[in-house]
Order: structure tokens, then C-alpha cells, then sequence
């Protein structure tokens, strides 16, 4: 019973861990967005990518909201 507890709440800190990465992911792709010189062609990639992470996180889900947001840094971070 107690191996059941300590399971349960392990998957809950850990989904909530990635619920709060979300915002700041957000936030990281907003900031660099301002500063990046992109053709708009790479900017509307990118930030579709941001508005379905934001969505996908809005859903509730987080695994998935973070592995958009950080392949959209991903893309920014090889345009810089």
C-alpha cells in the first residue's frame, strides 16, 4: 500500500512540475520572438507551435504542451 502512495503522489508532483514549466515556456518563446530577426514564414511556424502548446497546456495537457513548446525553442534557438 504504501509503494501505491508513494507512486501516486510521484506522478502527481511530476505533472505538476510540467503544468508550471508550461507559462514560463510561453513566456521564453514571447521574449525571444521580440528579438529574433525570422523570415515570416519561420515566425508563423514557430508561433503556431507556441499557440498549440498554450492550448495543449489550457487542456491539461502538460507532457505534450512542453514537447511543442521546447521543439518552438528549439526552431528559434537554430534561426539565432
Amino acid at each position: 500500500m504504501r509503494y501505491l502512495a508513494a507512486l501516486l503522489i510521484t506522478v502527481f508532483l511530476a505533472g505538476t512540475a510540467l503544468a508550471g514549466q508550461c507559462p514560463s515556456l510561453v513566456s521564453q518563446i514571447d521574449q525571444q520572438l521580440q528579438s529574433a530577426q525570422l523570415d515570416s514564414k519561420t515566425e508563423a511556424s514557430i508561433k503556431a507551435l507556441r499557440d498549440q502548446g498554450e492550448s495543449l497546456h489550457s487542456q491539461g495537457k502538460h507532457a505534450e504542451s512542453v514537447k511543442v513548446l521546447k521543439k518552438a525553442i528549439k526552431k528559434l534557438d537554430a534561426m539565432s
